[in-house]
């Protein structure tokens, strides 16, 4: 008779070793790397950069022309005041920026200066939308690097490298093309859209000569938190003369069409993103990226616009603004080369 031992009964599986317990997938594997989370930051900017400029601009080319609401000056006033309310929130609650104090009374002088030439070129631009093609008040609005200069060399004296004027030779010549080229060309609207770019460049030459000394430097976004209200002062009463009857119309349209108001309220929103998120982009990119950006941005605008108001467009036009951006884009590389 066989003697089984207790060791032939036992299961063989129960000898072997427990399994080792499950590890947890490495961080590494399941957390974003510091890189790519910079690279999707810096997307999402660009992003509402684009989405927000480009919307600003096609929604007040529709408001103006094709929705009957034919009041730039108090278009500008909503953009005004949405920026100035968002702006407190923005800088005081939420502290996207330190705040920065106004530390003088000249100081607030040389900021309320800056805000009626800030009133000027976005009113300009916003009455050329009545009567120019948005494609073609983009291809305007590239000559501000000759403005700049223009300004800067009489403001200051100083004078670039010829190389860096010579490249806003195709700028001026691209928009004279254009202008030939261009279908829907109305000379009022024309006047506006330049004055409307140089008063753009001034400002920016001003606010370098203004603000230039470092205790009365501002960032864009406090500039902005001061300039809004100083410009609703300014442009409400504009409105009031120049525009008699913009708040009659405006609650007739408020109750004829029922996403009056939504739209206005969006625009205006829309206005206020278009410069925190320029701010954000300039802060987080370099100079040149910006200004690739910055080209890139026109061009996309142009061909949306085209898109969704099927404004006719023509060779001749097409090849004076590729001529005004290649400019652009050799007046930047110029300009960073011989500084």
């Amino acid at each position: 008779m066989r003697l089984i031992t207790s060791s032939t009964k036992a299961n063989p599986q129960s000898q072997q070793p427990p399994p080792p317990p499950s590890q947890p997938p490495s961080a590494t594997k399941m957390s974003i790397s510091p890189a790519k989370k910079e690279t999707l930051f810096i997307t999402s900017l660009i992003i509402l950069w684009y989405s927000s400029n480009i919307g600003v601009l096609l929604l007040n080319k529709y408001l103006l022309s094709n929705y009957g609401f034919r009041f730039p000056i108090f278009l500008t006033m909503c953009h005004m005041a949405a920026c100035a309310v968002l702006s407190y929130i923005s800088i005081v609650f939420m502290k996207v920026v330190p705040l920065q104090a106004i530390k003088s009374r000249p100081q607030l002088l040389k900021i309320a200066t800056l805000s009626v030439v800030f009133c000027g070129s976005v009113v300009g631009g916003n009455i050329s939308l009545r009567f120019l093609p948005v494609s073609f008040n983009q291809a305007v609005g590239a000559t501000t690097p000759f403005f700049t200069a223009l300004f800067a060399y009489l403001a200051t004296l100083k004078r670039e490298a010829w190389v860096t004027y010579a490249a806003l030779v195709p700028v001026v010549t691209g928009v004279v093309i254009a202008s030939g080229g261009e279908p829907g060309f109305h000379l009022y609207g024309f006047i506006m859209c330049i004055s409307a770019t140089a008063a753009r460049a001034f400002k920016s030459v001003l606010q370098s000569i203004l603000l230039s000394s470092e205790g009365e430097k501002l960032n864009s976004m406090n500039l902005l938190l001061y300039m809004s209200p100083i410009a609703v002062l300014v442009l409400l009463p504009a409105a009031l003369i120049m525009e008699p009857n913009v708040l009659e119309v405006f609650l007739l349209l408020g109750k004829e069409h029922r996403f009056m108001w939504l739209l206005l309220l969006i625009n205006s929103t829309m206005a206020y993103s278009a410069n925190l998120s320029n701010f954000l982009v300039t802060k987080h990119t370099s100079a040149l990226t910006l200004q690739v950006l910055g080209n890139a941005k026109g061009a996309v605008a142009v061909v949306i616009s085209i898109l969704l108001f099927r404004n006719p467009v023509t060779f001749v036009g097409i090849a004076g603004y590729t001529m005004t951006v290649a400019g652009v884009v050799a007046y930047g590389e110029a300009k960073r080369r011989f500084r």
